[in-house]
């Protein structure tokens, strides 16, 4: 399979580099900049990332060019400009002023490979604090701002190429265009990686990989999950056993539908109704970091207690996505949040199962489109994201029957409200594939849900004064959910669920929305 290696020096944004390209359906890997794989055959071209570092201090990282660069066509991009520029006999300063956010780009080599139908003057997106003041003997300008001079620059003689902006960004306006440029002029990638060749590829694999031993999936309704137990299945067919835990904390109704959904898809499913043990452990719980490990204790009791009754299983399959994967991988000498990837943690060692990850390789979005090609239905391919804790974190303090009854009740109208609402005519983008255009408020919106508040609030009801719950409506937009933003809301639509909240559930007499985005708030309230 040809693709391009990212080699990631700690940028914030590396998984855009990443991808625009798989958007121009060429396969890429991501690795940390210590962890250069073999630069064989099938790898048609390489990008250096930007890095939080400079590359003058003492301890920036660093990479040995000579195993890629003239061998392979290669692009740096800000700090990978930048250590290109250095390690080739230029000179990095610091600049005078530091230049963070939007420049316009003056291209002054439009016959150049890297800007081939690029504008000569658009926006790009700024984030250095050093400069390139002299480019390596042999190289030449391609592109300039008012402050960098130096903003675009080709090495003579081989396909090495630097920009000291970012094209990945959304606010580099031509960027994606620079990177198809790049991946399928310069390197000469085919862009044939598509969902249906990916999962042709991924059977292949999976059934070479697991032979003719059982595999074991947990469930979680989740896209990831989801998608991961079809491709299984049709991979290895009744090989494959499902478990699917119902907690007593999920939505109204959704373990039986959700259940039922899986059954009809063909996926053999053991239903794990421990509502009640889930529900007992927690009660008197009032902490959130309490309540989230009885939660995860429990299910991995639950989980290992079914799974020991499945004969001859050697695997485990996760839902493992890939930035997952990267961000589990760390950046050396860059400080990092190490995120545990595995949807199913801490599962006894003495069960001894390996581990299949079938879509470790893939973004969110592709994991979508991956489901869309194997069939699943839309509504679990656009479900939102669902906090593992589920509805435990979104009552605030203890939970008890009487509160997720209420939750329960506000949630099911809630969301029902969002799949209902036509939208058709606001034009918003999908947030399960921005491609799309969503047709309800729910396919607009990357996460929503009802919080309960441990508060009491007066209200008047049929003349007699009340004394009761206010929820809290929580709906973001995100691409990645490391960012998210408050849904603006038709006006319309906000007071017709609040009445209908306020007139049907039983418990609740005031309706507020949450307009916090994140950062600083987060989008879940525990």
């Amino acid at each position: 399979m040809n693709k391009i290696i990212i080699l990631d020096f700690g940028s914030q944004v590396t998984q855009l580099i990443g991808r625009r390209l798989r958007e121009l359906n060429v396969f890429c890997e991501i690795y940390p900049y210590s962890k250069v794989p073999a630069i064989d055959g099938s790898v048609k071209g390489v990008i250096l990332s930007g890095s939080p570092c400079s590359v003058r201090d003492a301890n920036a990282p660093q990479v040995d060019l000579s195993l890629f660069k003239g061998k392979v066509p290669l692009l740096g991009i800000c700090y990978g400009a930048q250590y290109i520029a250095q390690r080739c006999g230029g000179e990095v300063e610091g600049a005078l002023a530091r230049e963070y956010g939007r420049a316009m780009l003056d291209v002054v080599r439009p016959d150049s490979p890297l800007f081939k139908g690029v504008e000569a003057h658009s926006q790009v997106w700024m984030s250095h604090g050093d400069t390139i003041s002299m480019l390596p003997e042999g190289a030449e300008v391609l592109a300039s701002t008012q402050d960098v001079a130096n903003a675009a620059y080709h090495i003579s003689g081989e396909d090495t190429y630097a920009v000291q902006f970012h094209p990945e960004v959304y606010h580099t306006a031509e960027g994606s265009k620079m990177l198809e440029n790049f991946a399928l002029g310069i390197c000469g990638c085919k862009g044939d990686w598509t969902p249906a060749s990916f999962i042709e590829t991924a059977v292949e694999e999976l059934r070479a990989q697991i032979g003719e031993e059982q595999v074991i999936l947990g469930l979680s309704g989740g896209v990831d999950s989801t998608v991961a137990g079809v491709l299984l299945n049709k991979a290895i067919g009744n090989q494959l056993t499902c478990i699917f835990v119902n907690n007593g904390l999920l939505r109204k109704g959704e373990y039986e539908e959700v259940l039922a959904s899986y059954r009809d898809m063909g996926l053999n499913v053991i239903g794990a109704d421990a509502g009640k043990d889930f529900i007992s452990e927690l009660a008197g719980v009032s902490e959130p970091e309490a309540k989230r490990k009885i939660i995860g204790r429990l299910f991995v009791e639950t989980f290992d207690r079914y799974a020991r009754t499945i004969e001859n299983a050697g695997w485990l399959a996760q839902g493992t996505i890939y930035p997952d994967v990267i961000e589990s991988a760390g950046i050396p000498g860059i400080a990092s949040k190490i995120k545990s990837h595995h949807n199913v943690g801490g599962l006894p060692e003495e069960m001894n199962l390996k581990i299949v990850e079938p879509l470790r390789m893939l973004f969110k979005d592709e994991v979508r489109r991956v489901g869309r090609a194997l069939g699943i239905k839309d509504e679990l391919i656009g479900r939102h994201p669902f906090p593992g804790p589920s509805l435990a974190i979104r009552i605030v303090g203890e939970v008890t029957e009487e509160k997720l009854r209420i939750l329960r009740e506000a949630d099911d109208i809630f969301i029902r409200g969002l799949r209902a609402y036509d939208c058709t005519s606001l034009g918003l983008p999908n947030a399960s594939d921005p491609r799309l255009t969503a047709s309800t408020l729910y396919d607009a919106i990357w996460q929503a849900g009802v919080i309960l508040l441990p508060v009491r609030s007066v209200g008047v009801m049929g003349d007699e004064r009340t004394y009761e719950n206010p929820v809290a409506l929580r709906a973001v937009v995100s691409t990645d959910g490391m960012t998210a933003d408050w849904f603006r809301f038709p006006y319309d639509f906000l007071a017709d669920i609040s009445n209908e909240i306020i007139n049907k559930v039983r418990g609740v007499n005031r309706v507020v929305y949450d307009i916090s985005s994140k950062p600083p708030a987060t989008i879940e309230w525990e």
